[in-house]
Parts: C-alpha cells; sequence; structure tokens
C-alpha cells in the first residue's frame, strides 16, 4: 500500500548524551497551573481540576533547540501581543490510561524546557467569544523545545527554579514546586482523558511574568538540571 501524497516527518527532539532522538506524537498543554499566573489573566487559583489544549505534532509548531545554539522563529502574522510562556516539558516514555498519581513517574522518559509561544490577543479575543483558542496557541513555530534531559538521570523533578529572560533581562521566576497540580498529577489526570503514548509532550503550565516579545529579542529558559533553550525573534 502507498500513500497518495508523501505523509509528514515524524519530528524528534535531540536527548543529551545520545545521538538518538525522541519522537513526537502529540503535544497536550495545562492551562493556569501556577496561582500567581492564573491570578495575572484573573482568574482564581483554586485548585480545580486541571484543563488541557493541544498543539500540533508537526515540524511546522515543534521547533526542536539544541543545547548551545540559538534559534531562530518568525514573528507570527495577525498579532500584534505575541507572548512567550516558560514551561517544564514532560515526555512520555510508557503509555496508558487511567494512571495512578503515585505510578505517574513510571511513565515518564524524560524532561525538557520548552516554550508556549501565544498570540495573547487572538487567545483573549477567542476566549471572550467562547471559542477554542487554537489560532493563539497552535500556530507554526509556537512550540520550541530543548534537548530531553532522560529521567534516569535527571531524576523526579519536583522542584527547581525556572526562569525567563528577555535580552538578558528576568521576565518569569518561580519553581516547579509552585505547580497548582504536580507532574504527577497531570499526568494521572489527563490519562482518565486520553490514553497517553510513548511519545507524548505534556507542557506543564507556565508562571507569572509572561508578557510580550518582539522582533529581534531574544529569550532564554532556563530550569534547574535541564539543557537551556535560547529562541530568537526574526
Amino acid at each position: 500500500m502507498s500513500f497518495v501524497l508523501t505523509p509528514p516527518a515524524v519530528v524528534g527532539l535531540p536527548i543529551a548524551g545520545s545521538t538518538d532522538l525522541f519522537p513526537v506524537r502529540r503535544v497536550y498543554c495545562v492551562g493556569r497551573n501556577y496561582a500567581a499566573h492564573a491570578r495575572e489573566m484573573g482568574f482564581d487559583p483554586d485548585r480545580e481540576p486541571p484543563f488541557f489544549f493541544c498543539k500540533p505534532n508537526d515540524d511546522a509548531s515543534i521547533v526542536p533547540v539544541p543545547g548551545g545554539r540559538t534559534v531562530g522563529i518568525p514573528y507570527p502574522g495577525q498579532t500584534a501581543n505575541y507572548h512567550y510562556e516558560a514551561e517544564l516539558v514532560v515526555l512520555i516514555g510508557e503509555g496508558g490510561r487511567d494512571i495512578a498519581v503515585e505510578d505517574a513517574a513510571a511513565h515518564i522518559y524524560g524532561y525538557a524546557v520548552g516554550l508556549d509561544m501565544t498570540r495573547r490577543d487572538l487567545q483573549m479575543k477567542m476566549r471572550e467569544q467562547g471559542r477554542p483558542w487554537e489560532i493563539g496557541k497552535a500556530f507554526d513555530f509556537s512550540a520550541p523545545v530543548g534537548v530531553v534531559r532522560r529521567r534516569e538521570e535527571a531524576g523526579e523533578i519536583t522542584a527547581g527554579a525556572i526562569t525567563l529572560e528577555v535580552n538578558g533581562e528576568t521576565r518569569q521566576k518561580s519553581d516547579i514546586r509552585n505547580l497548582i497540580w504536580s507532574v504527577n498529577e497531570v499526568i494521572a489526570n489527563l490519562s482518565t482523558l486520553f490514553a497517553l503514548q510513548p511519545g507524548d509532550l505534556i507542557f506543564t503550565g507556565t508562571p507569572e511574568g509572561v508578557g510580550a516579545v518582539q522582533r529581534g529579542q531574544t529569550m532564554q529558559v532556563r530550569i534547574d538540571g535541564l539543557e537551556p533553550i535560547a529562541v530568537r525573534i526574526d
């Protein structure tokens, strides 16, 4: 059997200490998972069940960022309020459904630093109209992801500083321990809604301090124990 069109290539993320790549299957994102960020977006940070949205898994959306390099991405069209959101990305190595919180860590392949780039004005317009967020969240080049660190090497990440700088100025600064829903709780909850599979990515939420970035500016994102990323807006 052959396809009438050439199937899209699988996106692969670099893995620390390996020439192999991590294949991306699906990309899930958690909304408003830091209390201070929920407040700055105008919401009560009470611990209600987490909610999720998705990004495309193709090479138009996912931007692998090798270690030690600055990668350029284009400023997107149809927006005048283009925002950064620094996030811990969790990579699933073992699938499952209805995963218990205490078993969730065993399903993690590793971790990486990521950016959930957002056309904030379009997202807010869709929110006000009660419509889906895709045009604000799921556009091309919206998901830069850094080098993967395997769980066996990184340990189970439950705490650690997360920071974002724009041209050397700190804009976001928090700690992974401030997640409203921990990594393991996110995995457990998400697995009640979808059967998780090896290759899935989970963006776990961003801390306070989100804001606009302009052409020519460079974002640097760091999470303790992981390879930092540097992304320039062209």
